[in-house]
């Protein structure tokens, strides 16, 4: 398989030492929609039993997580924005991208819905008629996974939301969890992935609008940072992490993560 080669061509190199002789810890940076949502929490220690490695986790947006990898501030990363992800990897800071996991995105908002999209299933349309209506909107507006989607949905109604920043359309700089307070506090629509809504308490008067629109698709990969751009990087360690993300037991710890017992994330190592 491709992961032999590139562990093989490390281990040639001197780019890789056994895992044995490296410190017993990774650095992973990731999304908060996993850290959040309790997921990494749950599957974790399964792995930490398993291998004796301490993982330490990173939870920002997408976008800082990759700018932290860039920077070599971690091992490995595990992201939510497949374009930003490949070119993560084309530009050399990232050795391969393997599919992981998947969920969906949610338009949530408030009960009185005075855009009219409730029950609706196309997140473009929702989106016109929610700036049509100045509506309330919050947006993470943080370079986020999510926030990278939630654009790409903009752009497709050929509106800049941007525009009314500060008026209808408020940008939090924030993570999910500080967004979803900040949409429960001012009754706004907001885009969320399922996971952390799942686990978020305080929903006021918010509720799920749009959901089923198949370009809420939402793909996690995992890529080892290039021990040649950053040599720090504990190369073993991080591919023996994303093998076992990757592989049978972590798949299934994952399939295997409920809460109120709806399953929120969705292994396809073997997908996108």
């Amino acid at each position: 398989m491709i992961r032999d080669f590139l562990r093989a061509a490390l281990v040639s190199l001197g780019l890789m030492a056994p895992v044995w002789a490296e410190a017993p810890f990774i650095v992973v940076q990731s999304t908060t929609s996993t850290q959040n949502s309790g997921l990494l929490d749950y599957i974790l220690p399964g792995f930490e039993a398993e291998t004796g490695i301490d993982v330490r986790v990173v939870a920002v947006g997408t976008g800082q997580a990759i700018r932290n990898a860039v920077n070599g501030d971690g091992d490995v990363l595990l992201v939510h924005s497949k374009p930003a992800e490949e070119q993560f990897v084309a530009d050399g800071w990232g050795v391969e991208r393997f599919g992981v996991m998947y969920n969906d995105f949610v338009l949530v908002g408030p009960k009185s819905d005075p855009a009219k999209v409730k029950d609706g299933d196309d997140i473009v349309a929702a989106l016109t008629a929610v700036a049509e209506a100045e509506a309330p909107f919050a947006s993470r507006g943080d370079d986020s996974g999510t926030h990278k989607a939630e654009m790409r949905h903009w752009a497709a109604t050929n509106l800049d939301p941007t525009g009314a920043s500060g008026a209808w359309y408020r940008e939090t700089g924030s993570g999910m969890g500080a967004t979803l307070n900040v949409a429960s506090g001012m009754n706004a629509y907001v885009l969320t992935d399922r996971a952390t809504w799942q686990s978020f308490g305080n929903r006021g008067e918010l509720e799920i609008m749009v959901e089923g629109d198949p370009r809420l698709f939402n793909q996690y990969g995992v890529i080892l940072v290039n021990p040649e751009k950053h040599p720090s990087v504990r190369a073993a360690a991080g591919q023996r992490f994303i093998d076992w993300l990757t592989g049978p037991d972590g798949q299934a710890a994952i399939a295997s993560y409920k809460l109120d017992g709806e399953q929120l994330f969705f292994p396809n190592a073997d997908g996108s």
